[in-house]
């Protein structure tokens, strides 16, 4: 018999079209309640986040983790860079063309604005795979689906580290009941929202 995820993976693979669009619209709903959000509530929240996160022990034992930089409300992890940089091998993105290469962060004063004006080391490119990774979404569901912001990079990415454990963060707010799925999409190993843990 089929788990109840596999039954739901099955209703998700609909025409492209039809997930593009559900996908389009829940990115846009979500767009929308975060800018409503008041920033002490970001801020709390965020908190909340980093707390869970500390409290793992796949983050307490990884030595290289990949986090990323907050923009547009995200989930604010910057503590959590400067609290680690010098203890692990601290991590950003950096867009390149179509993929992501990685960076060391090393401090603020080492940051310039990049695409799409987010802030990036200017270390060279980081060759080595990371212990951990911790991806934003504009969504996730209990499932740990996730959906970005339509670009494809983080999925593209991802498909590359199958081993490497990965990290949804998000608010409450931002956890659908049912995320639309295709089939390159990469899906979390856990999901924290500042009041819960999901994971498989």
């Amino acid at each position: 018999m089929l788990f109840e995820s596999q039954l739901r993976d099955i209703k998700r693979l609909m025409p492209w079209n039809r997930v593009k669009k559900r996908k389009n619209d829940l990115r846009e709903l979500m767009r929308q309640k975060l800018r409503i959000q008041k920033p002490e509530d970001l801020k709390s929240w965020s908190e909340a986040v980093i707390e869970r996160i500390e409290q793992l022990h796949m983050f307490r034992h990884a030595h290289v983790v990949m986090f990323y930089y907050p923009v547009h409300h995200e989930v604010d992890l910057r503590p959590l860079l400067d609290k680690y940089k010098d203890e692990k091998v601290v991590l950003l993105p950096v867009t390149h063309h179509d993929s992501i290469e990685l960076r060391q962060y090393i401090g603020h004063d080492n940051l310039k604005a990049g695409h799409y004006g987010i802030p990036t080391p200017q270390t060279g490119t980081y060759r080595g795979t990371p212990d951990l990774v911790i991806v934003p979404g504009l969504a996730f569901d209990k499932d740990l689906v996730r959906i970005g912001r339509g670009k494809g990079y983080y999925d593209r990415f991802l498909r590359k580290l199958r081993k490497v454990p990965k990290i949804g963060v998000c608010y409450d707010f931002q956890i659908s009941d049912d995320v639309p799925w295709s089939m390159h999409d990469v899906r979390m190993d856990k999901v924290i929202t500042p009041t819960a843990t999901y994971e498989r």
